[in-house]
């Protein structure tokens, strides 16, 4: 049984994963987590995620349970995140990341990290969305060169990090695959422009709105045709059964950086 603690227990993907940890039989939550002076701490986190007691109270310190794990999950922001990151490095603990919004400098320090203990950094840990990346590689292999590529993205009203991790992770995916740098091709913004669009721009547009979940659509568009491809979460609990997968996998791998591509084996794919 693989015992993991859950980081930013108290919000909605925090409740999601005790959830998930409670319906899969080789995973055990063992300890909850939640920012000091949250008034849910104190609380079992079975019943804070809308189950049963599962005798796990939600604390305010990863390093006081640490010991007693051997995964952490954290889907909290980015500052928390690198905290947690500092205490499982320190103890010798995996982790699996689902935060999004890094600086690079953030970044940088998640690769070095990684080179003592082993780490998933993963925008999306939906299945659907890891299938997608690999699409969006093909498509762009095929379509990139000749065709306007524009991604879309949606979110509910309160996510603070705009574009999404996942939509920077599909731009990502095309700069590379046809040799482009994101940084000085991406167009975030078009208010006021007044010129015309350049062949080899990667689009964003972003919208926050109602309780969406999550929507994402990348646009290769030519003369007389386009192509969509488009994922839309419509359960928080895809995440997390997805992060509930990468905790397994990673349970036996060395020290490294991973994301879930590595987890489901898809650079393998062609």
């Amino acid at each position: 049984m693989l015992r993991v603690a859950i980081t930013g227990v108290t919000g909605r993907m925090g409740k999601n994963l005790v959830r998930a940890a409670y319906e899969n039989e080789n995973i055990q939550c063992v300890a909850a987590v939640a920012r000091p002076g949250n008034p849910s701490s104190g609380m079992d986190a079975g019943v804070l995620a809308g189950i049963e007691e599962i005798n796990v109270t939600v604390s305010n310190h990863l390093q006081t349970c640490i010991e007693l794990l051997d995964v952490v999950i954290d889907f909290t922001l980015p500052s928390p995140c690198m905290e947690n990151l500092a205490v499982c490095e320190q103890a010798g603990r995996a982790i699996v990341i689902g935060t999004t919004g890094f600086s690079a400098q953030q970044r940088e320090q998640i690769k070095l990290a990684a080179q003592t203990i082993p780490v998933i950094l993963a925008p999306n840990m939906s299945i659907g969305v890891n299938l997608s990346f690999k699409l969006l590689e093909i498509a762009a292999k095929v379509l990139g060169e000749s065709t306007d590529i524009e991604i879309i993205e949606a979110h509910h009203r309160h996510k603070l990090d705009a574009p999404s991790g996942t939509a920077l992770r599909m731009g990502e995916v095309i700069a590379r695959t046809l040799g482009r740098d994101l940084e000085s091709h991406a167009v975030w913004s078009r208010h006021g422009q007044m010129q015309e669009r350049k062949q080899e721009e990667i689009g964003f547009s972003v919208i926050r709105a109602g309780d969406i979940v999550g929507e994402h659509t990348v646009m290769f568009a030519d003369q007389g045709e386009r192509i969509e491809i488009t994922h839309k979460a419509t359960s928080r609990m895809t995440f997390a059964t997805g992060a509930m997968r990468a905790v397994l996998w990673l349970a036996d791998k060395p020290a490294g950086l991973y994301d879930m591509q590595d987890v489901l084996d898809l650079h393998h794919v062609s």
